[in-house]
This record gives structure tokens, C-alpha cells and sequence, in this order.
């Protein structure tokens, strides 16, 4: 199995100390390519439908999360079996996923000018058009009458970060989890790209049977792009919170499903783009 992290010797110029320059070690985030395959039950190889550069660590969790948010499951149940297999790499790393679906699952669309390739910044790259990528919820995360405080919002990004163990020993991954109204923290999970640790956490949240999420929010440590705020509409959330600055697609996305998007969440301050009603508050919100 491939690892989160590993080491490699570096040079460390220091310009404003005394001017050394050392050979040293340093532990970096791991980054390997991830297929996964997919098709019915039966002898023969499943078909590859997506290429995703990620950090190894859940990934059944991110296989299953991908399928779901992208529209190719609907369940757990969707699932007969998924399996690491060893792949042509040497030595084997498992950098490829066997997925077999149900009989009652049609199998997704594999055409080459289609395809799922992804990179560890870009959830959305490989798609051939604006279209591809509307996967539509089936739940009316709007009708979530779920309310949280701002002091609980405020708290979470420093959870978070106590949280990300592989973080603190490379400072190049991100970070994806799952609180409650209250703060408790269901699960977390870290990865190269934001996308995958999201994918990896509604992965989770899948084979754990949570799925909707229903008075839930999804806590991610860069920014909320449409990517991002379209898994957390296809899981069921009805708040998604960032460390960092939303897109305009995904303020625009947040809007259409009636979910609250919360951004720039640090210190004792937010901005809340859409779903305000769901803050609760003290204080009136200002009219427009």
C-alpha cells in the first residue's frame, strides 16, 4: 500500500538567519495516480472510468464517494464489491480500484471524450462540458431546517487543523470533515486534492449508512469551488463552511440546491454568501 507521506533530502537556505545551507530531510505529502475501474459482476475486467492523482490512504472511501457524487451510485447498495488491486506498478502500490455494481445499475457512460480524468487542484477537468458537471441531488437539502451558531462555525477550523496529522508534518494537504449542529466531528479525512478528501469523507459517510446528511455540515480547509459546494448538494448537506474564499459558480450552485455557504471562516469571523437563515444569531441580519 502506498503511504500519506514519505521523506526526501532537501537543501535549507536560511536567508535571514545566519546564512546556512544544509542538507536535510523532509517529509512530503504523497501524490499517486488513482484508477478506478468499473462494470457488472462477472468474469472479465471492469471498464476504467476515472484517472485521479491523490494521496493514498481511503481509498475505497474515495472510490465510493467519487461514484456517488458524481451521480454513478445512489447507495452503498449500488455496491456488490470494490477491491484494491495490485495494478502493473512495481512494487505494487494498489493504485487501482475493481468496483463491481449492482445488476440493477447501469453502468456508467465510459466514452473516451467523456472521461473522468482528474488532477489533485481540478474535480472537473476531464468533463467535455458545462452540462457534465450539473449532477443534480436527489435531496432537498433546502427543507433542512438545521441551525447552528456562529461561536459553533468559529470553533471548527481550529478542530480541524488538530485533526490533520498528516498536515502537520508536510503542510501540503487538505482536509475535508463531517460536523454535526453542535461541533462534534463525525470524520475526517486529508488528501493532495480538495476534491478527494471530499470524495473520501462522503465515502465514508456512505459505507456508514449517514447518507443524506441531514443536519450536517461539511467543514473544508482551502476554498468552496463549484466542485466542492455540488458534492456537498449530492450528499445531503445542507451547509458547507471554508477556511478560504467560495467561487461565483459555487455561491450560484449554493443558491439554486438552498444550501448555506459559508466562507473565509477564521478567528472570530465569517461571511455567509447564501442560507443565512440557518446562522443563528442574536443580532438581525441587515437587509439587502
Amino acid at each position: 500500500m502506498g503511504r500519506a507521506t514519505d521523506r526526501r533530502t532537501v537543501v535549507r537556505i536560511d536567508v535571514d538567519g545566519d546564512g546556512s545551507v544544509r542538507r536535510r530531510p523532509d517529509t512530503l505529502s504523497a501524490e499517486e495516480p488513482f484508477e478506478i475501474r468499473v462494470g457488472p459482476a462477472g468474469p472479465g475486467r471492469r471498464a476504467p472510468l476515472a484517472v485521479t492523482m491523490r494521496t493514498p490512504g481511503d481509498d475505497l472511501d474515495l472510490a465510493l464517494g467519487f461514484l456517488f457524487t458524481e451521480g454513478v451510485i445512489r447507495s452503498a447498495d449500488d455496491v456488490l464489491t470494490a477491491q484494491l488491486c495490485a495494478g502493473t506498478d512495481q512494487p505494487n502500490t494498489y493504485n487501482v480500484v475493481d468496483v463491481v455494481l449492482a445488476a440493477d445499475v447501469p453502468p456508467p457512460v465510459t466514452d473516451p471524450s467523456r472521461n473522468f480524468y482528474t488532477t489533485s487542484s481540478c474535480g472537473v477537468c476531464g468533463k467535455a462540458s458545462i452540462d457534465a458537471i450539473r449532477t443534480r441531488s436527489v435531496h432537498p437539502v433546502a427543507d433542512d431546517p438545521m441551525r447552528v451558531s456562529p461561536r459553533v462555525l468559529a470553533g471548527l477550523p481550529d478542530r480541524l487543523r488538530e485533526r490533520q496529522r498528516a498536515f502537520e508534518r508536510t503542510g501540503g494537504l487538505h482536509a475535508a470533515a463531517i460536523f454535526d449542529a453542535d461541533g462534534e466531528l463525525l470524520a475526517i479525512r486529508e488528501d493532495v486534492g480538495r476534491h478527494n478528501a471530499v470524495d473520501k469523507v462522503i465515502g465514508w459517510a456512505l459505507r456508514a449508512g449517514r447518507v443524506p446528511l441531514a443536519g450536517h455540515l461539511l467543514m473544508v480547509s482551502g476554498r468552496a469551488s463549484f466542485e466542492l459546494t455540488q458534492k456537498a448538494w449530492m450528499a445531503g448537506l445542507p451547509l458547507l463552511a471554508a477556511v478560504s474564499a467560495p467561487s461565483t459558480l459555487a455561491v450560484d450552485l449554493a443558491e439554486e440546491a438552498g444550501m448555506t455557504l459559508v466562507g473565509f471562516l477564521r478567528g472570530t469571523s465569517m461571511n455567509v454568501y447564501t442560507g443565512a437563515d440557518r446562522i443563528t444569531h442574536p443580532s438581525p441580519v441587515p437587509a439587502a
